[in-house]
């Protein structure tokens, strides 16, 4: 005999799943282990005969072969079936959804996953059998998956919740009698008991939330209590009610029932029943005890719940800092202009004096220019008086304030420093969300990362992370680590395989006013370098922007702290230099260039650990795709496609299809068409070009590239984006042979400081190769121009400069024949790099090239000085000429021994 075992107080998931599993299995029974809510009792009235149920005391525990248990882990949950447990022959399998439940069920099998009722595992299952169902099967198992996610409301409900309903309705689940039984209205029984505990209910407010709890006494159970304390809840407006029904067995003790409900984010009422045996989810969990005093143990349990309500986000962790202000008699016409430079939705309007007088929106500056008024002053179009909150204020009261009077964005002002931050309706709304994500998503990054997140970092790291939090948090600022390493521990828990060095840490301080921004990095670097007396301090940039170096030789040799002020940033045409001014952590992130780079970790209290993902950065990591944070952002600063390209190539990502579509809108813009001038902004972008190219230059070579960043500049040219280094150039066929034979002689040829700058020996090569589209005077060395643009050394620069000298010169030797002497001649003060330009550019001179280097460049004449010494010829100007001379024999095969050396000597240099 197999059974299918709901737990006590049946309600209508474990009815759903075992009525499920019973058709799965034919021949399985159904067992009530202990009474059902009343809303199950009404249904099994009219649809008991539907079903396979069996009264407990007809089932012969011998006989029984498997227990199916649905919806519990817990034995006290089984009721009179729990002796059955014991049984030696019986197979256990249990199907639950609980996942923070603490079993002590020995199953053979369990099948526990993170849905939202137990129904929709079972439904599942008999999706995929195959199997079609009665109406009467699939009306349970729709009521179980209704009652468990509140009709897809509850926070724990999963889109297999869904697609499994819409299944079930598929296989004719009776809607009217959803509708019928699926109502949480209250029992007339229980009417009573709503009064006596709303007379009764004890309220108190916690971190800005309202916690309920109150304990009603009665003869006998009562079933339905759930229902009751959803009541309670929503008539007391509470946000977590405590419920607690006590009931007489014998004169020493009583049963005590307890069930909470909670919509606080971060509260796990299953987590906090567990200790007394109890189960549930976050949001709804219950249990049942015995004891002689239940008011004790009901407000020991409330006091637990007070303590583990999660402090609420405040203003000062939601506002963003410092804030954009205009003065009250500034034109409209300016107001509108800064919005525009800073992407800002309002301003707060101030005096000279700092005074807050009102708030002007973009809708406002809007219709102000519609009527032609942008000359008009702002105080004539603003809103006033403004309201503010305070830093402390909590999440919810903000979120009143701009219900209540459909406010946009609230000024935070502090008492001693007054304006000191602004709340904004999207501040809310990702706060919000982020509260009220699942725990555990699938497919979502992870609010907060675990508490030991530090420990994937290289040892002694870590701990520079919590110094630095730790003297940032004395200063009363938010510290974050942001950007590669952030990316990078990401990467590293996506595949255990990806391990790059960790070079550097990059922090950014925010939250402060405008007076403590300046210099913040200083301060915050200052103090951590007394923690890391090794390290070497260097400061630069307008915002006092500072970094830590620890020199070789030392523990984190050649590592580096960098921390900046937030900032965000402003590009005034398309390919200058930014203008930069203090912001928010948010805009700091935006002005990065990719997603996967403009992730933040927050490492301060009260939510250290927190992670910042405002632009799906995470979910880019995950499928692997480069992806640009604005459509502008190509435009405003070119080198991002060459960064987006050796990104994706250095990771083994893919450019997003947009982010593509907007590299050829810039390219096709005009934004590289103009040969940059010599002036004070277009040479940098130059410089960054050249950087760029280096980075690329330098990446690992994978098992097909033939050199150095091949696929990424192979990606380059498909983009059409060389065409930045001139606008008049045109790509060789031979361009990949060019390079690939450099490389290689390169790697055969070359010293170690050869090899090292070997990055700038190719990009000559490339230069070199990029032809002109027509023979105009001013590009007749159009490489050596390139060179200077790309502000290259002076070595490479010359290289260039003197190409079409030596290839003419090599044009004019072999015409006829040439000496080994005559080219030693000319290639012995030449660099590696410069013979591999030759090399590249005429193919044909290779092989001269090739002896050059294997046998001319180290060619040593038969006699040597001390030779010379014995022949009795003293050592001067004529020694070297001697030598010299021989050489040159030597390598025209005129001298080939010893002997006949001595006798050149004597014959060509006589002693006289």
């Amino acid at each position: 005999m197999d059974i299918a075992l709901c737990h006590v107080t049946a309600d209508f998931d474990t009815l759903g799943a075992a009525a499920g599993l019973a058709y799965l299995h034919p021949g399985t029974r159904i067992v009530l282990t202990g009474g059902a809510h009343p809303r199950v009792k009404d249904f099994l009235a009219l649809y008991r005969d539907e079903l396979p149920i069996i009264a407990a005391r007809a089932v012969e525990p011998g006989r029984i072969q498997k227990l199916w248990i649905v919806d519990t882990q817990a034995r006290q949950l089984l009721g009179t079936a729990t002796p059955w447990l014991e049984q030696p022959h019986v197979e256990i399998v249990v199907y639950d959804h609980h996942l923070a439940q603490k079993s002590d069920l020995p199953p053979h099998q369990a099948i526990i996953e993170p849905v939202g009722a137990t129904s929709t595992l079972i439904s599942e299952i008999l999706q995929g059998e195959g199997i079609a169902l009665t109406p009467a099967v699939a009306t349970v198992l729709a009521l179980g998956i209704h009652a468990d996610t509140g009709s897809l409301t509850f926070e724990a409900t999963t889109p297999r919740d869904a697609a499994a309903l819409a299944w079930l309705l598929q296989q004719g689940a009776n809607q009217l009698t959803i509708q019928e039984f699926a109502a949480a209205g209250l029992e007339r029984d229980l009417q009573p008991l709503l009064h006596a505990g709303l007379e009764q209910l004890q309220q108190e407010t916690i971190q800005g939330y309202v916690v309920s709890w109150v304990l009603l006494e009665t003869r006998q159970y009562l079933p339905g209590l759930s229902s009751l304390v959803s009541a309670l809840t929503s008539t007391s407006e509470s946000d977590v009610c405590l419920l607690g029904h006590a009931y007489r067995w014998q004169e020493a003790g009583c049963h005590l029932a307890i069930i909470g409900r909670s919509q606080i984010p971060g509260l796990d009422l299953a987590e906090l029943f567990q200790p007394l045996g109890g189960g549930g989810h976050a949001q709804a969990a219950a249990v049942t005890v015995k004891t002689p005093d239940p008011q004790t143990v009901l407000k020991t349990l409330w006091l637990q719940i007070k303590a583990a309500i999660p402090a609420a986000p405040t203003a000062q962790i939601l506002m963003s800092a410092p804030v954009r202000t205009i003065r009250p008699d500034s034109p409209i016409d300016q107001a509108h202009r800064v919005l525009l430079r800073y992407g800002h939705s309002g301003l707060s309007v101030v005096t000279d004096s700092g005074d807050l007088v009102g708030v002007i929106s973009r809708r406002d500056l809007d219709i102000a220019l519609h009527h032609g008024f942008g000359h008009a002053p702002v105080k004539g179009y603003m809103k006033k008086p403004v309201r503010t909150i305070a830093p402390q204020t909590p999440l919810n009261e903000i979120q009143h304030l701009m219900v209540t009077y459909d406010i946009g964005r609230l000024p935070v002002v502090d008492s001693q420093r007054g304006l000191v931050g602004i709340v904004t309706r999207t501040d809310v709304l990702r706060q919000l969300y982020q509260l009220h994500r699942p725990k555990q998503p699938v497919d979502q990054p992870p609010h907060y990362l675990p508490a030991d997140w530090l420990t994937g970092f290289p040892p002694g790291l870590g701990e520079i992370l919590v110094t630095a939090a730790t003297l940032a948090q004395n200063h009363g600022w938010q510290l974050y680590l942001v950007g590669g390493a952030v990316r990078d521990y990401f990467l590293r828990l996506q595949d255990p395989g990806y391990r790059p060095p960790v070079r550097e840490f990059d922090l950014v301080v925010d939250g402060m006013d405008q007076m403590q921004q300046t210099g913040a990095g200083v301060v915050l670097a200052q103090a951590l370098q007394v923690h890391y007396p090794e390290t070497e301090l260097q400061v630069y940039g307008q915002f006092q922007t500072a970094a830590l170096h620890w020199p070789q030789g030392c523990q984190h040799s050649r590592f580096a702290v960098d921390i900046a002020t937030a900032r965000s940033e402003f590009y005034p045409y398309p390919a200058a230099h930014p203008e930069v001014t203090a912001s928010s952590i948010r805009q700091d992130l935006y002005r990065r260039d990719f997603t996967i780079n403009a992730l933040a970790i927050r490492l301060t209290s009260p939510q250290a650990g927190e992670l910042l993902d405002f632009f799906g950065g995470w979910q880019d990591l995950q499928t692997k795709q480069i992806r640009v944070l604005h459509p502008n952002s190509f435009i405003e600063d070119p080198t991002r496609i060459f960064r987006a390209v050796r990104f994706a190539v250095r990771l083994g990502f893919q450019l997003e299809p947009g982010s593509q579509d907007l590299i050829q809108y810039a390219l096709t813009s005009g934004v590289f068409d103009v040969v940059p001038q010599r002036d004070q902004k277009r040479p940098s972008l130059q410089s960054r070009l050249r950087n760029e190219l280096r980075y690329i230059f330098q990446l690992h070579m994978g098992a097909t590239d033939s050199f150095p960043g091949e696929k990424a500049l192979g990606q380059l040219v498909q983009l059409n984006a060389l065409q930045c280094l001139h606008p008049q150039i045109v790509i060789p066929p031979d361009l990949w042979s060019r390079l690939s034979w450099a490389w290689s002689w390169l790697e055969a040829y070359g010293s170690p400081s050869e090899q090292q700058g070997a990055w700038e020996i190719l990009l000559t090569v490339l230069l070199a190769a990029l032809c002109p589209t027509s023979p105009l005077p001013e590009l007749d060395n159009l490489p050596l121009l390139m060179a200077e643009q790309l502000h290259l050394s002076g070595p490479a620069q010359a290289r260039l400069a003197a190409l079409p000298h030596h290839l003419a010169l090599l044009s004019e030797l072999t015409q006829a024949s040439p000496r080994a002497s005559q080219l030693c001649q000319a290639w012995d003060p030449l660099h590696l790099g410069d013979l591999i330009l030759i090399g590249s550019e005429l193919p044909t001179a290779r092989g001269l090239i090739a002896q050059y280097l294997t046998q001319w460049r180290n060619f040593r004449p038969p006699l040597t000085g001390h030779d010379l010494q014995n022949l009795g010829y003293p050592r001067g100007p004529r020694f070297a000429e001697i030598l010299n001379a021989l050489r040159i024999a030597g390598l025209d095969g005129v001298v080939t021994s010893k002997e006949k050396a001595l006798a050149w000597v004597e014959r060509n240099f006589p002693l006289t």
